[in-house]
């Protein structure tokens, strides 16, 4: 679809009245349905008891439907219009500077209490534990992002946040820790002494940045030791996914009112959340035919699950408490290195991500910080925003893409999520911008080590 570029209109904004009112789950739209989670002990499919101490039973549910849509409840509506719809720019000025033919739009989601996509799934995860009678969650963060959107969910719904975060970012941004403590959260550096997990993982030196693998496994037994305290995550599985997918279905609305198709959908991707909230409502329509656009994931080179990892039954966290499931990991024991985008140091991809990529409906390449923070940059100085490290790897390969386009001349539309601002993560730009930050080479040997630990299934 050709837009008019005699109108250069740089927002376009839902009214509250156009949020949608349903999540999509993709699953039942795929032609072959996803592996299923199996019992660490029994390598079985776990059944909705296993879930229990962790999650409440709509999440449970939520995890396992076969239903199209999911309605939000209309409490989390009522919250979610703080905030949503969020809006969808058009980046002219980043296209001026770049000299390039292709149009670039942009869903902002810093526009959120947290300045994350991360609120889209905190608040029907503390709501639904609330309904149940549950006092307190638990759970771990990498950058802080979601850790600060559950400390701002838990709040609104009256319930205690306990979070492990990440050592090297808790180490590198105290100011997250300080919003999530502002939120009335907790927060503990992990590897902790508060854990038999953190004990154990901590004792060896080369765990002392930390993971989110290992700070998961703080979280989930802090959890299950209280029958009254439970676990949240704010990626990886399927009903956290199926929360973000608001962001697709509001930019779907939006593309329409630009008048535009996208020809390549880019996001950044670590568990997978943020990814899949945008692109899947623009699958379901690219597999009905109605659009065909490339989908296309932008991983840290230093933490390349879907590019180097393998497709194998994992756990989720170090200590294997969590149960088995099919995806691309480089293996539990992975430690990446302490890059900033520290809310994609994960060892394993998301298993749905994981299944779709395995189905040939998406592709993913690896970025170097180093050429994300130029991006970053060059983004920051032309439409004013300073973005999370997160979402520059997107940025940079949306960057790729639109001088590509400007070589070739073939028409390029790019959508990309923009899940976050940076303003807690300025000394990340301050390591770019004075020469100290490095792009980290991961040999193969540290890779073959992490895959090691993947357990035979």
């Amino acid at each position: 679809m050709a837009v008019d570029e005699t109108v250069r209109q740089h927002k376009f904004l839902l009214d509250e009245s156009q949020m949608p009112t349903a999540w999509y789950n993709i699953i039942p739209d795929l032609p072959e349905p996803p592996p299923p989670p199996l019992h660490p002990g029994t390598h079985e499919p776990v059944g909705p008891e296993d879930l229990m101490p962790l999650f409440p039973m709509a999440l449970i549910m939520q995890e396992v439907s076969q239903d199209r849509y999911i309605e939000i409840p209309g409490a989390v509506q009522d919250i979610y219009r703080q905030w949503r719809p969020s809006p969808l720019m058009r980046a002219h000025r980043l296209e001026k500077a770049l000299d390039t033919p292709a149009r670039i739009y942009y869903k902002y989601e810093g526009v959120s209490p947290a300045g994350s996509h991360k609120t889209n799934t905190s608040v029907p995860q503390a709501y639904y534990n609330a309904v149940e009678g549950i006092s307190k969650l638990t759970t771990e963060t990498g950058a802080g992002q979601w850790g600060t959107a559950l400390a701002f969910a838990c709040a609104l719904f009256g319930l205690e946040c306990e979070v492990w975060q990440v050592g090297a970012s808790y180490d590198a941004k105290p100011y997250r820790r300080l919003m999530i403590e502002a939120f009335g959260g907790e927060v503990h550096r992990s590897p902790s002494d508060l854990t038999n997990a953190g004990r154990m993982l901590g004792a060896n030196p080369a765990n002392q940045s930390g993971s989110l693998g290992i700070a998961i496994s703080e979280a989930v037994e802090a959890a299950v030791s209280d029958p009254t305290v439970r676990y949240a995550l704010g990626s990886v599985l399927n009903h956290v996914l199926l929360h973000q997918t608001i962001i697709g279905e509001e930019a779907l609305k939006q593309m329409a009112m630009a008048g535009d198709d996208p020809t390549l959908i880019v996001g950044c991707t670590g568990g997978g959340s943020n990814f899949a909230g945008l692109s899947f409502p623009f699958l379901r329509e690219k597999m009905a035919g109605k659009i065909n656009p490339r989908i296309l994931a932008a991983e840290p080179a230093s933490c390349p699950s879907l590019t180097h990892g393998v497709y194998a039954y994992d756990f989720g966290d170090t200590a294997g408490m969590t149960p088995l499931m099919k995806m691309h990991t480089l293996g539990h024991d992975f430690v990446p290195d302490p890059i900033h985008a520290g809310g994609l140091r994960y060892h394993g991809m998301a298993p749905l991500i994981s299944h779709v990529y395995e189905l040939g409906l998406m592709e993913a390449q690896a970025v170097p910080q180093t050429e994300c923070f130029a991006a970053a940059v060059q983004f920051a100085r032309t439409e004013g925003i300073v973005p999370a490290p997160e979402p520059t790897h997107a940025l940079a390969l949306a960057v790729r893409e639109a001088l590509k386009a400007k070589e070739t001349g073939e028409e390029t539309v790019i959508l990309t999520a923009l899940c976050g601002h940076g303003h807690f993560d300025l000394a990340a730009y301050d390591a770019y911008l004075n020469g100290r930050m490095e792009d980290e080479a991961v040999s193969e040997e540290r890779f073959a080590a992490g895959l090691a630990t993947i357990p035979v299934v």
